[in-house]
This record gives C-alpha cells, structure tokens and sequence, in this order.
C-alpha cells in the first residue's frame, strides 16, 4: 500500500515505497502521548549520547519510567520499514522478555531518531514509523511515540511537541555526562525515566 504516489517498477510486490507511514496516519493511529516528553528525551539522550543515524528504541512501563533501552546506528542508504522493523525487534529481543501472552500490553516502546536535516517529515521518518509499529507488534508492545532528534532539537511527530534541547549537536557534558577515553558514557545520576532502567544496549547494525 502506497500514500500518496506510486511506487517505480519493480519485481518486489511488497515495495519498500509501501513499507512506510504518513504523518496523518501515524497521528489517527491513537499513538498514546507521553506525559513528559522532555523528560523521557533528556533521559535517552543522556544514556545512550546518540549522534546522527543513532536510532535509540525504549520501552515505557505504565508509569511511564524506562524498563529497557538499546541504541544502534542505521547502516545502508534506502529508508526501508522492513530492515528498520527487524532492527528494532532484534534491539528488543536483547533487553527485554516479549509480553506477547497478554491480552493487551502494558508496556509501551518508543523510538528516538538522530539524523541530519531538518525536523520536518521525511520519508526516512515514514520508515521508522512504520518499523516500530511493527516491531510492537510482534513484541507484544503498545507502539508508542516516535522523536527525532537534530540540529533544530528535538521533535515528537504526529504531535507538534517539542524543544530546542537536547539536539544532534549536544555538548554531552552540558547534560552531567563524563566521558571514558573509550567513547563509552560513565552511569548517570538517577533521574525518573532511567532510574528503573538498568539494561541497555548499543550496537551497529
């Protein structure tokens, strides 16, 4: 299925053209809205340092305070829902138990994107949006809110909210983050949407 134009010639009949969501879509789609979205932002942000092209994928307890959390920075040119579901549901697989035996779900995954560009829409973002929702789905998730992060700050589409920092170009030690001569992040300070997330994962995919 394809919104808005037509997909090119191709001997695929599950286009990656139609692998993607469009803004009004994902907002009729009854995404729940986060109660602190600068707060779960920071708290990502200042746990996994992502740079452009770092997707970091979370999930939320009903409280809204982080359970798991893993990053990994997107390899490859084309924008594809389907490499970017597998991704994600393998990010997923590695720090959390499925909750595919309950009836409903409890707990909700987010996605936060780092790229270069503007915050506005673009078909990368289409992508991501629709990988997540299928990857809750198979993970037994609600799927939940999807941020960009760039230059302009960051940005919850489908919802208009947002702010000017963190960004891409974040100063880590602007946010009380010390880091090793690795690369690697010391622990933070406990703060509400990390302090019940001690599991996380990076890794380049």
């Amino acid at each position: 299925m394809t919104f808005g134009f037509a997909p090119p010639p191709s001997a695929d009949p599950a286009s990656r053209l139609g692998r993607t969501l469009q803004p009004a879509e994902w907002a009729a789609a009854g995404i729940p809205l986060l109660r602190n979205p600068r707060e779960v932002v920071t708290g990502l942000h200042s746990r996994h340092l992502p740079t452009p092209s770092t997707a970091v994928v979370a999930v939320l307890d009903p409280d809204e305070r982080l359970t798991a959390s893993a990053s990994f920075v997107r390899r490859g040119a084309a924008a594809d829902g389907w490499d970017f579901r597998n991704a994600l549901l393998a990010q997923l697989r590695r720090v959390i138990p499925h909750d595919l035996r309950r009836r409903t779900p409890i707990r909700t995954a987010v996605l936060l994107y780092c790229r270069e560009g503007e915050n506005r829409w673009t078909e990368e973002d289409g992508a991501w949006m629709w990988g997540l929702r299928d990857a809750c789905t198979l993970h037994g998730l609600r799927c939940g809110a999807y941020i960009t992060l760039t230059r302009d700050g960051w940005r919850v589409l489908g919802e208009g909210r947002g702010g000017r920092r963190p960004h891409s170009a974040s100063l880590r030690t602007a946010l009380g983050v010390a880091v090793k001569g690795d690369g690697e992040a010391e622990a933070m300070p406990p703060s509400r949407p990390g302090s019940h997330a001690p599991l996380s994962h990076s890794a380049a995919v």
